[in-house]
């Protein structure tokens, strides 16, 4: 049995935890499978490797200045970030072996649903946010049973997880069918709650043909704001500027002096936007780089271990498919969570984090989907939902992880809260004796929802059987 946990506690953080080498290695088996040639093989692999660590580097440039312009933003609205009698360190110290086993069970039980059932189509390979649903899970049950044992957690919390990697691609097929017409991969990021949202509200507001971000037409003295790289530098850099205007000095210089002892705030305020800027083009490089070796090679899979099916990858794989809507639906979930915290203090309520990196994948995200929708207009509101969400989520949800982690609501994306507050939710009904309800409940409702999108392609396609059929010769 120690065996088997130490198997499962190592592959879960030295495969799953490290994004790098779970795509690498997906690819590698993909092209074997596909009897690729030696040379073929080996290089493909090491570039979906690559390509992940480029855009981890990318992310890695832009968020380094985001860190300590939360603090900065903080300062400049008069605001402090909540306090904790519970960390996130701790939490981990106590469960870590617990979360890494939740992974590597959830991942070996969404393998097989996906085997069993054809309709699943999608792997969930989004390595980091296999960790972090997992661990939510496991802090949502804690707080559910704080008596719970290991075995209890892990068994439980795979359970619930697996059922989420597998339908939550499902139910973004829709909208990522709009903005990846051709299917070649899933949507697999937890920020589906306000894509989901954001593709039903947008529906009134116009199309795509008409307000694409991407066609916008600008006066000739605007035009450069059609470069994606120099608005985000523009942009990023302005806010930055009128952080740094309105911030406690003392706040600022230290935030600078991390990045050069020697530095003007206002100079680092100038380069952390331009940082932003080359840390995304960085991420866009990285991310049509490994998107490149993946798809093909997963074709491995599909044709001779899980036919038919396709990998669901993290949300910056959508990026490179409208990088304006990108920005659009960032800068307006900055905003709006930005007006929800100086509400929320002036009134006494609560007093926010800038989750900024939340903001830009989120809100990003948002924006994406909210435009293969309406356009420009779709994905405005993309970003403002999703600083609704983000501002209203992690208010109600601090005081819901005070014994666990509470700073699972300020690091969270809009699934987390979902998850969070459907298992509370549950607790009055199964009680804390009864946390087996969770996972048995969950695989059912997963099975369930498989058979019925099984029987209806079945149904589709014997229509367009028939259809064909029906046709004269030359019409085929």
């Amino acid at each position: 049995m120690d065996i088997i946990k130490d198997v499962l506690t190592f592959l879960a953080d030295n495969v799953f935890g490290q994004v790098p080498i779970l795509i690498g290695l997906i690819t590698l088996a993909g092209l074997i499978l596909q009897r690729k040639r030696f040379e073929d093989t080996l290089a493909g692999a090491l570039r979906a490797t690559i390509g992940v660590v480029i855009l981890f580097i990318g992310v890695e440039v832009f968020s380094g200045g985001l860190t300590s312009f939360q603090t900065v933003l903080a300062s400049a609205m008069g605001t402090e970030p909540p306090k904790a009698d519970h960390t996130l360190t701790d939490f981990l110290t106590r469960q870590g072996g617990t979360i890494a086993l939740v992974i590597a069970v959830a991942f070996i039980v969404h393998v097989l649903i996906v085997r069993l059932f054809p309709a699943a189509r999608y792997l969930y390979l989004t390595g980091h946010l296999m960790f972090w649903i997992s661990t939510v899970t496991v802090a949502s049950l804690v707080t559910i049973n704080p008596h719970a044992d290991q075995l209890t957690l892990v068994l439980c919390g795979a359970g619930f997880v697996a059922a989420y990697w597998t339908l939550q691609p499902l139910w973004m097929r829709p909208l990522m069918r709009r903005v990846m017409p051709d299917d070649r991969f899933g949507f697999a990021h937890t920020s589906s709650l306000t894509a989901l949202i954001t593709g039903y509200a947008a529906r009134p507001l116009g199309s795509r043909d008409k307000h694409d971000t991407e066609k916008l037409k600008l006066p000739r003295q605007l035009s450069f704001f059609k470069d994606v790289n120099v608005s985000t530098a523009l942009i990023i850099t302005v806010i930055m500027l009128a952080a740094v205007a309105f911030a406690d000095n003392g706040v600022v210089t230290k935030a600078a002096a991390e990045m050069d002892a020697k530095l003007s705030p206002w100079v680092w305020a100038i380069l952390v936007g331009l940082r932003f800027a080359g840390g995304i083009a960085i991420l866009l490089y990285g991310v049509r780089m490994f998107l490149g070796e993946i798809v093909p090679a997963f074709k491995g899979f599909s044709d001779r271990v899980i036919p038919g099916t396709r990998p669901a990858l993290d949300a910056p794989t959508i990026f490179p498919t409208a990088p304006t809507a990108v920005m659009v639906g960032f800068v307006a979930s900055t905003g709006v969570f930005l007006v929800c915290l100086a509400v929320f203090a002036g009134a006494g309520w609560f007093t926010l984090a800038p989750p900024m990196i939340m903001l830009f994948f989120v809100g990003g995200a948002a924006g994406v989907f909210g435009n293969a929708v309406a356009g420009w207009r779709g994905a405005l509101l993309g970003g403002v939902i999703s600083g609704l969400v983000l501002a209203v989520g992690q208010a109600v949800t601090w005081g819901l992880y005070e014994k666990t982690a509470p700073e699972l609501s300020t690091l969270a994306d809009p699934d987390w809260y979902a998850i969070a507050w459907l298992l509370k939710a549950v607790e009055p009904v199964v009680g804390g004796n009864a946390i087996w309800a969770v996972p048995v409940v969950a695989l059912a409702a997963t099975a369930a929802t498989l058979l019925l999108l099984g029987r209806r392609d079945k149904t589709k396609a014997a229509r367009e059987g028939d259809t064909a059929e029906g046709e004269p010769a030359a019409a085929r």
